[in-house]
């Protein structure tokens, strides 16, 4: 989706997630040492502003203005600050081996031939750093998903569809680039629970959490 369709899918509604941070993020960040992380795909800014609140460095990067300028009103509502990039991954000013936590949930990125994203959130975390990806598990056989929901984002249509999982980075992708140079910590499938939000019919996750020990 373009940045004028992510804004207007965002201004179509008061809020569009629940506010909360994701349960995924919460399970596999809460006892790691707080440094430098990059939300991918920041939204609204609920995980942004949790990491904050926890002593992390955030820069939150979206390519809708409307979602960041939300962002931005949450976090300093909480008294929290972080830097909110408006961009897309790979047209983003990042270095390299700059983010103790790159945190990508529910990504709406493509999946290429030669991996160019997963290969991307690999090389901006730091050495000693962790790479987290969480996306929703594909509906099990004869399951059909109701509501709003595309990929992870609402959709307005209330249409029952089937989201094309297997186009999107995932936990599933991004294994394949991980070398030598990193120690996978967590691959599991998670039952999840969120009330409220356009993503709240999603009842699994896929979650891969991997340490660059390299």
């Amino acid at each position: 989706m373009s940045e004028q369709e992510w804004d207007e899918r965002y201004a179509s509604s008061e809020r569009m997630w629940s506010g909360r941070p994701n349960p995924a993020l919460v399970a596999e960040v809460a006892d790691l040492a707080p440094g430098t992380v990059l939300d991918v795909g920041c939204g609204e800014g609920a995980d942004a502003v949790w990491l904050a609140q926890r002593g992390w460095t955030v820069t939150g990067l979206d390519i809708s203005g409307v979602a960041l300028d939300r962002a931005r009103a949450w976090a300093a509502e909480q008294g929290v600050e972080a830097t909110w990039v408006k961009s897309g991954l790979l047209e983003a000013d990042l270095a390299p081996g700059s983010f103790d936590l790159v945190a990508v949930l529910y990504p709406p990125l493509p999946r290429t031939e030669d991996a160019t994203f997963e290969r991307a959130l690999a090389d901006l975390v730091a050495p000693g750093g962790h790479l987290l990806v969480v996306h929703h598990a594909p509906p099990r056989e004869g399951e059909v998903h109701h509501g709003p929901g595309h990929g992870h984002h609402g959709d307005d249509s209330g249409e029952s569809h089937r989201p094309d999982f297997a186009a999107m980075v995932a936990p599933a992708s991004v294994l394949p680039v991980l070398g030598d140079g990193w120690a996978v910590e967590t691959d599991a499938v998670r039952e999840r629970s969120v009330e409220g939000g356009a993503g709240a019919h999603h009842l699994e996750d896929l979650v891969l959490r991997a340490r660059r020990v390299g």
